[in-house]
């Protein structure tokens, strides 16, 4: 096996966050280790908690929905059980990777390896300030960002200007056969930019909904995540949970994750709540050391029968 596709195949080893099992009761992993992986980095990408959230995804399920879509992990997982699925999210340039990679791999792949030989922080700062306009070339600056930026954080300030700094990584490319396995497996999947909102009024009963949404603060202090210059705020969440029971009474199946809290538990309180524990370490500064904490995590669960 070569250096790219060893590396597209344990790019969940670079997501931080590790499960405390033993309180979920939970011995091993509902997944098909055959299947296609993530081939994004993406902090609080949910494939090291797979093993937490796939023994509550329902049997039998018709089309799957992801509105917080990231690099996919959970739609990855399930693919194979769906019949048609939907995907989407409000970043507009991750967007555009996961289209590319849908239509166009080959063309992208071509595109990408002209960045093989700009290595190094400077060459990362460049490219970091550079804005193409044509969609390959967004599509292939947005995977060479993701690799090489800290903990493979996407975050923009409030122009939508992206301002993660170097992670001291090399850039490795990806295989073409790796991509061409993620645009096989994107055969009858909708990808679209849309507030969660809208996808979520799009599911028919039988579906399954899973919704990572940026998670609440650890602190008053604290703000809540902003991905894509915009906050996405409590009453974001306190909305969405109202929106899940609506869910629940149109009989569709969903999932939500998130930070185990009170607040969560008070506006979920119409569902069943697992918590588990993670051990994560993000941060957006590249020259400081973060040690590892523990996390303490909810897996919300609603629908018919649930």
């Amino acid at each position: 096996m070569n250096e790219a596709i060893s590396h597209f195949l344990s790019v969940q080893d670079e997501e931080l966050g590790s499960i405390a099992g033993e309180e979920l009761g939970l011995s091993e992993v509902l997944y098909d280790r055959s299947q296609c992986k993530p081939f994004l980095r993406w902090a609080g990408g949910k494939t090291r908690l797979l093993s937490a959230i796939l023994p509550h995804v329902p049997k039998n399920f018709r089309n799957f929905h992801e509105p917080f879509l990231g690099s996919g992990a959970i739609f990855f997982a399930v693919r194979s059980r769906a019949q048609q699925c939907y995907l989407s999210d409000l970043n507009s340039e991750l967007i555009n990777l996961w289209r590319a990679v849908q239509a166009r791999p080959r063309a992208l792949f071509n595109r990408l390896q002209p960045y093989l030989d700009r290595q190094g922080e400077d060459e990362y700062y460049v490219i970091r300030a550079e804005a193409p306009t044509q969609a390959l070339e967004r599509a292939a600056r947005f995977f060479y960002l993701n690799q090489t930026s800290w903990n493979g954080l996407w975050r923009e300030n409030r122009w939508g200007v992206f301002n993660v700094p170097w992670g001291a990584r090399a850039f490795r490319g990806i295989e073409f056969a790796s991509l061409k396995a993620v645009a096989d497996t994107l055969k009858d999947t909708e990808i679209v930019e849309q507030d969660f909102r809208q996808s979520i009024s799009r599911a028919q009963p039988g579906d399954f909904v899973y919704l990572d949404p940026p998670y609440l603060p650890i602190s008053d202090t604290s703000k809540f995540a902003g991905y894509n210059g915009k906050r996405f705020r409590i009453n974001d969440l306190e909305e969405l949970a109202f929106l899940c029971e609506g869910l629940t009474k149109r009989g569709v199946h969903w999932i939500v994750s998130n930070r185990d809290n009170e607040h969560i538990r008070k506006i979920f309180s119409h569902a069943k709540v697992y918590s588990f524990t993670t051990r994560r370490s993000v941060s957006a500064q590249a020259k400081r050391h973060i040690q590892p904490k523990d996390s303490p995590e909810v897996i919300v669960v609603g629908g018919p029968n649930r």
